[in-house]
């Protein structure tokens, strides 16, 4: 088998192509999953698509291999291996921006894979338990990046693309991100130095790839790593024990192994019984999907094992997601690519690298640092505080200004806050020799006491929303939400948002301090006035209004507003400035309900950029409103209601009724059924111009609906259908 190896090697990677846009390829798709297991071969098979050369220069590869291992005497397994990881987090502020905890559960996992200490090795099949390979390879987060600088193993980097790597140059293009936006070292990590692994939220498709030892396409550069998707980080966080092989199977192509099927990413093709994965005692088969430990896909005598072998289901760089073992042979290949100059491997484990990353096991205390599960709170509210000092640290001095208790000795303490203020926080960690101090100044914001109903927020009063009481601002690489002073709905303030030059992806908050609602009867409105206009009607800019019961622990969506829906078919390419009351929506969110009528509510707006213009808040209301048609009596007279539209038709979950009137007035919408019976109704307190009321009706069977509108003397009926 071995024989054939280089040959059907090159030649099978000339059968595939990697597009620009390039489509899943479900034959290499669990069942259930929108990503391909693995690309590593038709990353490669790109590559030589665009360079033929590289032919030459993998088989020159494998010369250079095969000539320093002759020379070697024994490069099978003796000491153990030591490989200086770093994990780059590259995030927009999404779930993709795992904890260190789950990089922590992804390094034990990949330690004790490779050391043959899963619990699991035991149940292998009988067939195999007698090539189970140990590879006594280890893997430690480097702690010192190439400038010096002592960090802790992983790196954090804020860029939308972590949700592109599509394309040709999708993942290189994400590491271009991380060396230029990283926050320990920007610029190159060698890959003949670290072993990088990219983490993302797209990795072209796939849950993960890499590339194999070579000196002529990635060569030793930080590209020469493992892209891998979030979830599919470790066994916790956004992750799960079925997913957490993953990285295992990923690591075993960075160290030269082939799948058990050969040097293709195509599961399941009989063409595989005639390829090889340079690995004698791993069957031929064709790859699975599944975990069939009975499977015989290439059913014949194996030169090996002398008889009709099963497939070695079980392989870590198998697709049947029930993987547990390398083999004794696998485990031979990998060392041996740990010890070839071809894509600098050597170098990763010799013991002057694992000094000059780090990696070495002497560790000791470099920086102080911590963190808090959030740093903004209601007054009597407690903050859980983290200590997150690297690489070693025994003891901790905390000061908490403001705080009760003021002071800690505890790792990670939780402190409460009972008068309102911006207040410091300082740890002095240890670790029985070395010191160091972090102090954050104006780190936690205990916020004021809550407003009263009804309540009115028009801008008019500030001078800047910057470390003001009454807004807090975030932008996760967004410009941020600022006060306005040349315009708004009334007056000449307001609070806008420079979408214009956004990037694409982009968060930005804002978010209010407590409003008590714990006084209200019947139900409760949250209105307020945007104006906005999209560059194109292809921009998909999202607006959310989101609430809390719990002064923002957690966060409940209530209403969202994206592309047509919050832009409309008007566009502008200049920046946008609204001009007169005709460009300025009214929305009324009335599903506020009755476990939110707290004395510490709050409320957010959160808009994801999405190439469109530029975002205009003003005149947020919050008001007690009673469902009583009574509240008709008094207004005005021959008020009309125009250009009623009510989306979408038939409904799921929601509908929303958009709708204009001429003069500030109450207005009632109200759900009945077919029998004219009301089932749900809101008091509108309608603003000159558009008004939309989003309602939601999952609550609601199926059928046919009449929804109902009052407005002075005018009522409106429209019939809509609920699927």
């Amino acid at each position: 088998m071995k024989k054939l190896f280089l040959s059907i090697l090159f030649l099978s990677f000339l059968g595939f192509s990697f597009s620009q846009e390039r489509t899943i390829d479900l034959q290499n798709t669990r069942p259930g999953e929108n990503v391909e297991y693995c690309i590593t071969h038709k990353i490669r098979n790109a590559a030589i698509q665009n360079n033929p050369e590289l032919i030459q220069s993998f088989a020159e590869d494998e010369a250079i291999r095969q000539q320093e291992l002759t020379n070697q005497k024994n490069t099978t397994k003796a000491t153990i291996l030591y490989i200086p990881v770093v994990f780059h987090i590259l995030h927009n502020g999404g779930p993709e921006n795992i904890s260190d905890e789950q990089v922590y559960s992804a390094l034990d996992i990949l330690n004790r894979d490779f050391d043959a200490l899963n619990s699991d090795l035991s149940s292998v099949v009988s067939q195999f338990q007698g090539v189970i390979g140990d590879a006594d390879i280890q893997f430690r987060l480097a702690t010192i990046a190439p400038d010096g600088t002592c960090f802790k193993g992983i790196t954090r980097t804020q860029d939308p693309i972590t949700n592109n790597g599509s394309g040709a140059s999708g993942g290189s293009n994400q590491v271009d991100a991380i060396k230029a936006g990283n926050d320990v070292y920007q610029g190159e990590w060698p890959g003949n130095k670290y072993l990088n692994i990219f983490v993302v939220n797209d990795a072209g498709g796939a849950a993960g790839y890499t590339t194999n030892p070579n000196n002529s396409w990635t060569g030793t550069s930080m590209k020469n790593g493992i892209w891998i998707l979030h979830g599919y980080v470790g066994e916790i966080g956004t992750s799960n024990v079925t997913t957490s092989r993953s990285l295992t199977h990923e690591v075993g192509h960075w160290l030269n192994l082939s799948h058990t099927w050969g040097p293709n990413n195509n599961p399941g093709s009989s063409s595989s019984c005639s390829s090889d994965d340079g690995v004698n005692d791993t069957p031929l088969c064709i790859g699975l999907t599944s975990c069939n430990l009975n499977a015989n896909t290439c059913s014949a005598v194996d030169p090996y094992y002398g008889i009709d072998q099963i497939d070695n289901t079980e392989n870590y760089m198998e697709y049947s997601y029930c993987s547990k073992m390398f083999t004794a042979q696998q485990v031979t290949r990998m060392r041996n690519a740990l010890a070839s100059s071809v894509g600098g491997r050597n170098n990763v484990v010799s013991a002057s690298n694992l000094a000059q990353t780090g990696a070495d096991g002497n560790y000791y205390l470099c920086k102080a640092e911590f963190s808090a599960d959030r740093t903004s709170l209601c007054v009597g509210d407690s903050i859980n505080f983290k200590d997150e000092s690297y690489n070693a640290v025994s003891g901790w001095t905390w000061t908490f200004q403001g705080g009760s208790p003021s002071t800690s000795t505890q790792q990670n303490p939780t402190v409460t806050y009972n008068t309102p203020g911006l207040y410091e926080v300082t740890l002095v960690a240890t670790d029985g020799t070395n010191s160091d101090t972090e102090t954050k100044t104006q780190y936690i914001r205990v916020l004021p006491q809550p407003n009263t109903l009804p309540f009115l927020e028009d801008f008019e009063g500030y001078s800047t929303l910057n470390n003001i009481e009454e807004w807090e601002i975030k932008n996760e690489g967004g410009n941020g939400f600022e006060l306005e002073t040349t315009t708004g709905h009334t007056g000449t303030k307001c609070v806008r948002l420079n979408n214009l030059n956004e990037g694409n992806g982009n968060v930005d908050y804002l978010i209010s301090t407590p409003v008590d609602l714990s006084s209200i009867s019947g139900s409760v409105t949250l209105s307020f006035r945007y104006a906005y206009k999209r560059t194109s009607t292809s921009d998909q800019d999202w607006l959310r209004v989101k609430i809390t019961n719990d002064c923002g622990l957690n966060w409940a969506t209530r209403k969202t507003l994206y592309g047509f829906t919050l832009g409309g078919s008007n566009t502008q390419t200049s920046a946008f400035t609204p001009s007169s009351p005709s460009d300025w929506t009214t929305v009324h969110v009335t599903n506020i309900t009755s476990s939110y009528w707290v004395s510490n509510f709050r409320y957010m707006f959160e808009f994801q950029a999405g190439g469109g213009n530029n975002f205009y808040l003003d005149n947020i209301n919050i008001y007690n409103g009673s469902p009583s048609e009574e509240l008709v009596v008094g207004l005005e007279e021959n008020e009309e209601l125009k250009d009623i539209v009510l989306y979408p038709n038939p409904a799921e979950d929601e509908i929303n009724v958009s709708f204009s009137t001429k003069n500030p007035m109450s207005s009632i919408v109200s759900i009945q059924d077919i029998t004219g019976k009301r089932l749900k109704s809101f008091v509108i307190q309608a603003n000159v111009g558009t008004n939309l009321v989003n309602i939601k009706t999952a609550e609601f069977a199926s059928g046919i609906y009449f929804l109902k509108i009052y407005s002075g003397s005018t009522e409106k009926i429209i019939k809509f259908i609920i699927k």
